[in-house]
């Protein structure tokens, strides 16, 4: 369905005789006129600064992972509800620690929204952008709240919805930071795209400062999504805040939140804004299918495949484990369906997490809720028994753990979860599982691999993925890699199959010979 798009030339609809309405439309009003934003139909500002990857914390104590941006330029058309952000950025001052996609020099990204339609562009090809953004909002909708999260987008929003909530003023000096200097502010709410309640908060000058609403997160639950806004200053008439810095996730729970700053120098408004017309490929792109497909790598041990992150089975004698359970709880489902499928007789008994970052951890509530005990690396345990399993928090995208609320999701009973200090073993007496930690790693600092000392089989994620058949083949070594080769001797694992989480699999030999490059 194609979203209903709002003119910021307001049009109130706000329940006549209600009070609460009129205090919203005078507090809207006010800012309206102070900010400029009654006349203004588009709008185009620029920048630099730097840009985070969400859910690829190296450590759970730490924030998100940046980069900087060098170029940053966002154009918006209120009127019909699309936008083209345009971002240029590479590592510089910040060390290549944490997660994402790895990259060197200079990286342009082209980010675009329109008619409810979301792309990217690679090169000059638009690319639709089908799976949902961090594995659990749509992309479409991600970005249409990234519009109405702006000043402006939400000063027009609010003005013409016929949702507005109480409004409340927050006295000043006790509010803990929530408006710039303690000032006194007035938090008016509506709802968006039926689901997504969204808050400004309006300071005594008449100027937005916060913007925010939740979007749903397979890890987090009901996300924080939050921009604020200060250093206001006049361009052309505009009120435009010259520092906008973004949140995603909350600090409450994790430091891991500040996602983007950017310090604007440029802002153009009214600027004619040339139509954008979906692309054909676009408008006719099908969300992909959760699939399957599952492959026996050896006696009993299962490759399952069929998208962009795979598990691996292992038969014991009574039971079945399980070793990865990225995404979220669809992927999840299908995996845990197959498993059904290959051993109807045998429950699934441990579930191994590689590590916390969200492409790797947004299933493991689905396998908690079906009675698995995660092993983990030790340093996980807290984040995942505090936040990640938390039975509430999840009204947005109800999950199997949030709608049936295990009895053992409580502070005397807390989630069975199986930690790893130096070594960790799952036998049956006859097949043995072997997991370690990887020292000296800057993707992420609690990872582990699994190893089968019997099949010489080694399981990883992110540090070796090779190309999958067809694909140009790797070249020279990532540091991943050397790191490890250098666990794999520290561990005096012998080794024969590399198994991936992402990519196909691989034997030793060739992945010494990369590494001896």
């Amino acid at each position: 369905m194609t979203p209903k798009y709002f003119s910021i030339i307001a049009i109130l609809v706000l329940t006549s005789g209600n009070g609460v309405a009129q205090d919203a439309r005078n507090v809207l009003m006010a800012a309206a006129r102070t900010m400029g934003a009654t006349n203004l139909k588009t709008i185009q500002f620029s920048g630099a600064g730097w840009f985070a990857n969400v859910g690829q914390s190296y450590g759970l104590s730490d924030d998100w992972p940046r980069f900087e941006v060098t170029n940053y330029t966002r154009t918006i058309d209120y009127g019909s509800g699309s936008s083209r952000e345009e971002l240029v950025r590479r590592r510089g001052r910040y060390p290549e620690r944490g997660g994402g996609f790895p990259f060197q020099g200079e990286q342009r990204i082209v980010e675009l929204l329109s008619g409810g339609y979301a792309w990217n562009l690679q090169g000059d090809a638009p690319v639709a952008q089908m799976r949902p953004y961090l594995d659990g909002v749509s992309v479409a909708d991600f970005r249409h709240l990234d519009i109405l999260l702006t000043p402006h987008g939400f000063l027009g929003a609010a003005l013409k919805s016929e949702s507005v909530a109480t409004t409340f003023t927050i006295a000043g000096s006790s509010n803990g930071g929530l408006t710039q200097g303690g000032r006194k502010a007035t938090i008016v709410s509506f709802m968006a795209l039926g689901k997504y309640r969204i808050n400004g908060t309006i300071n005594d000058q008449n100027l937005v400062e916060i913007v925010s609403t939740w979007i749903p997160n397979p890890v987090y639950g009901d996300m924080l999504f939050e921009q604020r806004y200060t250093q206001y200053k006049d361009f052309g008439g505009v009120m435009f805040p010259t520092v906008v810095h973004e949140h995603q996730g909350d600090p409450v729970l994790n430091p891991a939140h500040n996602s983007m700053e950017i310090r604007v120098t440029g802002v153009e408004v009214n600027l004619t804004v040339p139509s954008m017309t979906v692309p054909d490929e676009v408008r006719n792109a099908v969300p992909s299918m959760v699939r399957v497909e599952s492959r026996e790598l050896s006696d009993g041990v299962w490759w399952v495949t069929g998208g962009s992150h795979h598990s691996v089975v292992v038969e014991f004698n009574d039971f079945v484990t399980v070793i990865e359970a990225p995404l979220n709880e669809d992927r999840s489902l299908a995996v845990i369906g197959e498993v059904t499928r290959l051993f109807p007789s045998k429950p699934i008994r441990y579930l191994v997490n590689t590590h916390h970052h969200f492409d790797h951890s947004g299933g493991l509530r689905t396998y908690l809720s079906q009675g698995a005990t995660i092993v983990t690396h030790q340093g996980n345990r807290d984040f995942y028994q505090e936040v990640v399993f938390h039975p509430g928090l999840r009204s947005l995208s109800p999950d199997r753990l949030a709608m049936f609320y295990p009895m053992f999701a409580t502070s005397r009973r807390p989630a069975p979860i199986e930690t790893i200090n130096q070594k960790y073993v799952v036998s049956d007496g006859v097949r043995v599982m072997e997991i370690y930690p990887i020292q000296g790693l800057s993707h992420a600092q609690n990872m582990v691999i699994t190893y089968l000392p019997k099949e010489k089989i080694l399981v990883n994620a992110d540090l070796y993925s090779p190309p999958p058949p067809g694909a140009p083949a790797m070249s020279n070594p990532d540091p991943r890699m050397i790191t490890l080769a250098q666990n794999i001797e520290r561990l005096g694992l012998e080794v024969d199959m590399h198994v991936p989480i992402h990519g196909s699999t691989e034997s030793h030999d060739v992945f010494l010979e990369l590494v001896n490059r």
